[in-house]
């Protein structure tokens, strides 16, 4: 590291707030290009440096003050591109507390409303920040939705140039309120996680230490910037590094997902990542004639968190782009989530992932127990890494809140100050999730995740989520086991696109499952049973038959019986696109359970 990068860390880490050290940064590196935007995954359009950020945050910092804004909530409603992070930034300056949501979709208004109105009506924003485009077409939503009228609107791509002048330091400490990053939403009803200016910056600390990062390290990303993923690493990170990001459309890599890694071959990234699925996409969708024309050597950390990090997908990315230049060892499985700002735990960078291969009878009992590959009936789990510093993680019973023996699992317990202030609003709710103490030793508070998992040595692994187990006959069975294996059933199951979950019926749990159907099955229903396909009836094709989606369901029946010796109650085969997902990607099983229920699971042809 040269002298000059020394000091920039040293300065950087002394920083308490995200206003402090943004000001530094443009103070010492004004005209460094942090962002570049490609508009559609492949053009560069809009760049940003941190100069013209740092003015441009002003402007709008000082309107929010001259509104009396400052201690009041702002919604941020932004499409991809460059103009939500001046946006938010101004929120900060403005001592305004930010709170980043997608716009309503406004080509199914019905299917997002619900959601953004509950956001709305659980924030009390005094403002919402927008583009003029996005603007003109929520107003038409007024309507329907008076609250919305109520707040007061600013497009802020317009008639904020003379503005920074008026901009006064905020004040904001370490403890200051700094955004609500709602969750998920995989219940119905998403939950305001209070995060604070040391929050960020002790997180950003964590990941710039983890990740090897110097001012040199270019990042790409395409994750949504409301998802704590893309907000903590692809925005606020760089800002902490000093260093240069590429960002693209999240619309852009789910069409076209070659694009994500063209930008990391074509700029030289040596950090980028995403869920999962996002390396399982890639690996299945990406031709050998579009690897040829990548290279991937740059690539040093391949981070992997938001959902189960899956052994299979590991190998086949690192076999499927080998001759890129990419390596296993580039693979970062990780595990965070938003009550913890982002990342607890992660691995050390150019080492292997860690895997431990389990007998499924002892997962099945809580428990662990070490089998070869060779062995029937294992399963391979993937280690998240080690605690993050100054982090503490615990596994524990999650009813008697006793620590767990090694190699039991339980749920995982955090404590670390990347934990955020609780849940805006909901005190009880809090005081039991970021309150919790270990009964047995009396230690705490911890953050009680919600997640299962077990230690090793140190190494955290993950098996599952406590609300998501699902227990028939007083064995554990855990729902992306069951979907991983549904998925391989038939090639008619779209990847990453099904859910297992249980529901009680005569006072006995029954497993369901809801598998979308690939398009191209839908309209080529000869091809479902294997017949050959005839071009000249596609045109009169309107879905798969009866006799074609009965296949799909036994294929899927007798998978899940051979593997897991479980009885499925009930397959609902659904149209592409039905399966409700959280804006990072991952199926919302709960949403999806409670739609079962009341029947209202839009179905493609048939149900059994």
């Amino acid at each position: 590291m040269q002298p000059s990068q020394l000091r920039v860390s040293r300065t950087a880490a002394k920083a308490s707030t995200l206003v402090e050290l943004l000001r530094w940064r443009a103070l010492q590196q004004p005209e460094l290009q942090i962002y570049s935007y490609l508009v559609d995954g492949e053009i560069e359009g809009a760049n940003l440096s941190f100069a013209a950020l740092d003015r441009q945050a002003q402007a709008i910092g000082a309107l929010l003050q001259c509104y009396g804004a400052s201690g009041q909530r702002a919604l941020l409603l932004y499409p991809a591109g460059l103009e939500f992070i001046p946006a938010f930034f101004g929120c900060l300056y403005a001592g305004v507390i930010a709170v980043p949501i997608p716009p309503p979709n406004m080509a199914q208004p019905q299917r997002t409303l619900p959601r953004f109105r509950t956001i709305v009506n659980d924030a009390q924003p005094m403002l919402a920040l927008t583009t003029s485009s996005i603007l003109s077409k929520v107003e038409g939503l007024f309507a329907q939705a008076p609250e919305l009228k109520a707040m007061r609107w600013l497009a802020t791509d317009k008639g904020l140039s003379s503005a920074e002048q008026d901009w006064r330091d905020p004040g904001a400490t370490s403890d200051t309120l700094a955004l609500l990053q709602y969750t998920s939403g995989s219940t119905a009803v998403p939950r305001g996680v209070m995060v604070s200016h040391g929050n960020l910056i002790e997180n950003s600390a964590h990941i710039n230490q983890a990740f090897g990062l110097n001012s040199d390290t270019v990042s790409v990303t395409w994750l949504p910037v409301f998802h704590d993923m893309g907000l903590t690493n692809g925005i606020i990170q760089p800002v902490y590094g000093g260093r240069k990001c590429v960002l693209m459309p999240p619309q852009s890599f789910l069409q076209r997902p070659v694009r994500w890694l063209e930008a990391i071959s074509r700029y030289k990234a040596t950090v980028s990542g995403g869920p999962n699925f996002a390396y399982e996409m890639c690996a299945r969708k990406i031709t050998p004639e579009q690897r040829s024309a990548l290279d991937l050597s740059s690539w040093k950390v391949a981070y992997n968190g938001a959902e189960p990090v899956r052994a299979d997908t590991l190998k086949r990315f690192a076999a499927t782009f080998a001759p890129c230049g990419f390596q296993s060892k580039f693979s970062y499985p990780c595990y965070g989530l938003a009550e913890a700002t982002l990342i607890v735990s992660g691995g050390v960078v150019e080492d292997e992932p860690v895997l431990c291969t389990t007998q499924v009878a002892a997962l099945e009992h809580n428990g662990v127990a070490e089998a070869s590959d060779a062995a029937q009936n294992v399963r391979t789990l993937v280690g998240c890494g080690r605690a993050m510093p100054d982090t503490k993680i615990v596994v524990a019973h999650p009813e008697s809140m006793t620590v767990c023996a090694p190699d039991e699992i339980g749920e995982i317990w955090v404590s670390s100050p990347s934990v955020t202030l609780g849940y805006w609003k909901r005190p009880e709710e809090t005081k039991r999730i970021f309150d919790a103490y270990l009964a047995d030793t009396g230690e705490g508070p911890f953050l009680r995740t919600g997640d299962l998992g077990f230690l090793r040595d140190g190494e955290l692994f993950v098996t599952g989520r406590l609300k998501d187990l699902i227990i028939i006959g007083g064995r554990n069975l855990y729902p992306n086991d069951i979907e991983l294996t549904v998925e391989q059933s038939h090639a008619a199951v779209r990847s990453g696109c099904c859910v297992a979950f249980s529901v009680d019926v005569a006072d006995d749990e029954r497993l369901i499952v809801a598998a979308e159907v690939e398009r191209r099955y839908q309209s080529e229903r000869h091809q479902l049973n294997g017949e050959p396909r005839d071009n000249s009836h596609a045109s009169h094709l309107n879905g798969p038959s009866p006799a074609d989606l009965d296949a799909v369901s036994r294929a899927i029946r007798r998978a899940v019986a051979e593997e897991h010796d479980v009885r499925v109650h009930e397959v609902v085969l659904l149209r592409a696109g039905s399966i409700p997902k959280t804006p990072s990607g991952k199926v919302q099983r709960r949403m999806c359970e409670s739609k079962f229920r009341d029947g209202t699971l839009e179905q493609s042809a048939m149900s059994e």
